[in-house]
């Protein structure tokens, strides 16, 4: 990769992190100023003080703002900035004026749809010719309910000081050693800037936060990190490259997936709130936010080493998915009580 190109991502990411870092006291001065608060309510909400949303537009910001002044303008990336500022509004008026979950769920369709729009679908053509229709049709209906799941994994996710941050930090690093891998300069760019900007944000929603998310950028990040995986040429080393995605955005994944199961099982509708996040079975057993954090970025660190190597061809698909289902027993094991 020309060593211009990494002047340029380190130079996005710089620019991402510092806009957010100085963005986020004045917008949280704003959010108390507005009563735009997350108020703890003794259930979900175990937080000891009102705390400020809007940290979501602070990262939105930085990040749109860095690409402003080292992304070349593409008409896919403006349908993306489009989906990602849809996501934005969307998270920003459940965070003012809570909305029915159908409500949220169709502004996220309607944002996942200007994604398929813009080409971020899944392109692997091995179960259908080539020259079929079908097989557009059947990638872009499997990636449209891929966007709407990683959007809601990351809404669902965060519920605890820097969980969610932490998640999507640990994600990006892992897409950015695979953008370099494959010797992608512009993505690499894109992720720097992402990753700049969850940086600058991070450190004031690190425990104890000063301020939150919000719907507005849980959404937001979910819905970026959910069409990442649509800018890699997954077939380059693995017929099946394209699964990479799932090992590295697993915790989220994980997270969602546990969740409908446990509340099918115990009657509650899946989009209501109940307090059986992995984050929260930790804490009743006695471990503290900084190790729940800890506990995720090590695990990362092990989907990231996985999918390096299955992406590049190093492990075979059987290993992989032998040492996945490992993990996520593993997670089980540790994370129910």
């Amino acid at each position: 990769m020309n060593t211009l190109w990494l002047v340029y991502a380190a130079f996005a990411c710089i620019i991402s992190f510092l806009i957010t870092f100085y963005l986020v006291p004045i917008l949280s001065a704003v959010a108390f100023k507005l009563n735009i608060l997350d108020n703890p309510d003794g259930n979900l909400k175990q937080h000891k003080k009102a705390t400020p949303y809007l940290g979501g537009v602070a990262v939105y910001v930085g990040f749109i703002t860095a690409l402003a002044l080292t992304f070349p303008f593409e008409s896919q990336m403006f349908l993306m900035f489009i989906g990602s500022t849809l996501l934005l509004f969307v998270g920003l008026l459940d965070d003012l004026v809570p909305m029915k979950p159908y409500q949220k769920f169709f502004g996220q369709m309607v944002a996942a749809f200007c994604f398929l729009k813009g080409g971020f679908y899944l392109k692997e053509l091995f179960l259908f010719s080539s020259h079929s229709p079908w097989a557009i049709i059947f990638w872009m209906f499997i990636s449209f309910g891929w966007i709407l799941s990683v959007i809601n994994a990351f809404n669902l996710i965060d519920v605890m000081d820097g969980l969610a941050t932490t998640t999507a930090i640990c994600a990006t690093t892992t897409f950015m050693a695979l953008a370099y891998a494959f010797n992608l300069p512009l993505l690499l760019l894109l992720l720097c800037a992402f990753l700049g900007a969850l940086f600058g944000f991070l450190r004031f929603n690190y425990p104890p936060a000063s301020i939150y998310l919000g719907d507005a950028g849980s959404l937001f990040i979910g819905g970026f990190l959910g069409i990442v995986p649509f800018m890699f040429p997954w077939g380059t080393y693995q017929v099946y490259g394209f699964v990479t995605p799932i090992l590295v955005l697993l915790i989220p994944l994980l997270e969602v997936g546990t969740l409908i199961l446990i509340r099918t099982y115990r009657g509650i509708p899946f989009y209501n709130g109940s307090p059986d996040h992995f984050s929260i079975y930790l804490r009743k057993k006695g471990w503290s936010i900084k190790q729940v954090l800890a506990f995720v970025v090590a695990l990362s660190l092990l989907l990231l080493s996985l999918s390096f190597a299955f992406s590049l061809g190093k492990v075979s698909f059987l290993i992989m998915l032998f040492i996945s289902i490992g993990i996520v027993l593993g997670w089980y094991l540790v994370v129910l009580p």
